[in-house]
């Protein structure tokens, strides 16, 4: 599959099909060669974002926020192609929204407070200074700012 393909799809399927395939696209694209844990971890900033509505109210918005997620970093022509990671990362997506849909006090948090990532053999963002909240795999999270729940009317 090619990313614009799948990013098209995202475009035409209703809620909440569309924002399941855009953060399975994302644990895909950032984090498919990381273990289990570090996936979920990188699914969690991406649902965090969306709760803040800094950078959309949808998943696929978040993800697709200019220059925040793979999504928007790769060539459109990027394909999809290990089978055996994009069903980990489908698994992966689905168990994070569900998880994500409990009571803020249920939910088992792999990398708490933490709204950034950045994968440091690739990357050296300008926020990296910021406070670790744990290294997983090659990628480290960062509370680079508080995220609070939008309010919602």
């Amino acid at each position: 599959m090619k990313l614009a393909w799948i990013l098209w799809l995202s475009h035409i399927l209703p809620q909440p099909a569309a924002d399941s395939l855009c953060l399975s696209t994302t644990v895909y694209l950032e984090a498919r060669n990381q273990p289990a844990l570090g996936q979920q971890a990188v699914a969690e900033v991406a649902l965090r974002r969306r709760d803040s509505g800094l950078w959309g109210s949808t998943l696929c918005e978040v993800v697709t926020a200019r220059r925040q997620f793979a999504p928007t970093l790769l060539p459109p022509q990027t394909r999809l192609s290990n089978i055996t990671a994009w069903t980990q990362a489908v698994s992966v997506a689905l168990d994070s929204q569900h998880n994500w849909a409990l009571p803020r006090d249920q939910r088992k948090l792999v990398v708490p407070g933490a709204s950034h990532f950045a994968a440091h053999a690739l990357v050296s963002p300008v926020w990296a200074n910021a406070a670790q909240v744990a290294t997983i795999g090659d990628h480290t999270f960062y509370k680079v700012q508080s995220l609070r729940p939008q309010q919602r009317i």
